[in-house]
């Protein structure tokens, strides 16, 4: 089984999930690198995100994410981990076209700061609401993806409810959110190969992604909506590399950081069970 036949080449996005899964009974291992400027320090922040990705049945895969960096730290550390499961609910396949629909859920638990530790003090104050489950706080989110297949093209949208809690060794300020919605809309186009001859091919994929939330506490109420164009290489229908640049469109939401890059890497073994 080949990943570019098995989940649609065009539907495998950076910055989001798509409602399909992976193949029943093989395994993925991804190591991310996130790359941002820290409005409060001026310094050059880095995130690594190592994981393994299960595909449990043709319904659901789970997934384990470890991170590590120096955002909320003076030096590079371990900051936690989380769990994500997708379980898809609807298949409505056409030949080369298809709609899903899954439901997602999140569990993080993080070892950091809400205030970051600086050695030197910050360059100016801190007053970042932009709180995240892939590295910075611990909490749950859950939600619906649904995603569209159109021969070459392919759209999708997530809706979703975030519930922020105290981490490991520090609770939730009282000026910092604990609610917010996420919502995002991703479209991705297969440039290459023109036509299939195998699955050695190496596919091009070319994705626009916005990504947006909302805070809904009283206390630091905010959206932003950001775009994150992104290109994608698949390589021997196993391998892949993602490459996206993620920037603020709109937004009223004080952040720790408004703009970033991300790189990574994919494998992917199927057929793990004999």
């Amino acid at each position: 089984m080949a990943i570019g036949k098995v989940v649609t080449a065009q539907e495998l996005y950076v910055n989001t999930e798509p409602a399909s899964n992976m193949p029943a009974n093989s395994l993925g291992i991804r190591l991310g690198n996130k790359i941002f400027n820290m409005e409060h320090s001026g310094e050059t922040g880095i995130r690594l995100e190592p994981e393994v990705m299960w595909g449990v049945n043709k319904k659901l895969m789970l997934h384990l994410t470890g991170y590590a960096s120096n955002m909320m730290q003076p030096s590079f550390r371990a900051e936690g981990g989380s769990v994500y499961a997708k379980y898809r609910f609807l298949s409505n396949d056409q030949p080369h076209a298809h709609f899903r629909m899954a439901a997602y859920v999140r569990g993080s638990l993080i070892d950091n700061p809400f205030y970051p530790v600086m050695e030197q003090g910050a360059r100016r104050p801190y007053s970042n609401k932009d709180l995240d489950l892939e590295g910075s706080n611990s909490g749950v989110n859950g939600g619906i993806i649904a995603t569209q297949l159109l021969h070459k093209l392919a759209l999708s949208s997530t809706l979703g409810y975030t519930r922020y809690m105290n981490n490991i060794k520090d609770n939730v300020p009282e000026d910092f959110p604990k609610n917010a919605i996420n919502y995002s809309l991703s479209a991705g186009l297969l440039v290459l190969p023109v036509k299939y001859k195998s699955f050695q091919q190496t596919n091009l994929n070319l994705y626009v992604e916005l990504l947006g939330k909302t805070n809904t506490d009283n206390v630091a109420r905010g959206s932003y909506l950001d775009i994150a164009p992104a290109l994608q290489l698949i390589f021997n229908s196993t391998t892949r590399l993602d490459l996206s640049y993620r920037t603020q469109m709109a937004g009223n939401m004080p952040r720790n950081t408004f703009n970033s890059f991300l790189i990574r890497f994919e494998h992917n073994i199927f057929n793990i069970k004999k």
